[in-house]
């Protein structure tokens, strides 16, 4: 499918369709902050709340962790996805409307793929486990491209099956300020998919170009292109 049909909005429907995984489709916090935790407690460092973990986690380990645990920052990656592993898929849950809007936009023809800072492997067995990677031609994660979400990279490596012309189309969906990021550094239209709006302050550097409150919410944009 391809684009070209501007719609009510004035956006024109995608090609492709990129998401981010953690918050956007899936639910993982639980694991992912149960493993931070156990991490920081490992090197004596201060544990962080729920929220905190929630707010904090945006950039991948090697971007990320070297600033949190310097020079032993792949020993602390080590030890993060030793309990990581341990229970990320018990903790595994969709966002709701996640898979009716993926088995939507697969059915409709659209090529869809993955984009997040979860390390690759672990990223593809959640989506196995789910019965999800059926739908995408590419799940790219941490460590896969030469660099990490927000660079280009991941999004060139997700689209290198998806035989579109750079001209065409994508939307990158996700629910944060390093997603819309990204989408802006690979010429994508960033669609912030969460509940809340965004606050006027907080994508001034990377704003996107339309939010959605729900999965729902964006099958039913997708439906007027």
């Amino acid at each position: 499918m391809t684009g070209g049909r501007p719609g009510a909005t004035g956006l024109t429907r995608p090609a492709a369709i990129l998401f981010d995984w953690d918050n956007t489709l899936i639910d993982s916090w639980a694991a992912i902050h149960d493993a931070q935790n156990h991490t920081f407690a490992h090197f004596g460092m201060q544990l962080w709340t729920f929220e905190e973990t929630r707010r904090r986690v945006r950039g991948s380990m090697r971007d990320s962790y070297p600033a949190l645990f310097g020079e032993r920052w792949q020993e602390a990656g080590v030890v993060f996805y030793a309990r990581f592993e341990a229970n990320h898929l018990e903790t595994l849950t969709p966002l709701a409307g996640a898979e009716a809007l993926l088995a939507t936009l697969h059915a409709a023809g659209f090529y869809l793929g993955v984009v997040s800072n979860k390390k690759g492997d672990y990223l593809r067995k959640e989506a196995c486990s789910l019965g999800w990677d059926r739908f995408f031609g590419r799940i790219v994660g941490a460590f896969d491209a030469c660099e990490d979400k927000p660079s280009a990279a991941p999004v060139r490596l997700a689209l290198a099956d998806s035989g579109l012309a750079p001209s065409e189309p994508v939307w990158f969906v996700g629910d944060a300020d390093i997603d819309m990021e990204c989408a802006i550094n690979a010429g994508c239209v960033g669609v912030l998919l969460r509940a809340e709006a965004p606050d006027v302050n907080e994508f001034t550097a990377h704003p996107p170009v339309i939010h959605v409150e729900s999965c729902l919410a964006l099958c039913n944009l997708l439906k007027t292109l």
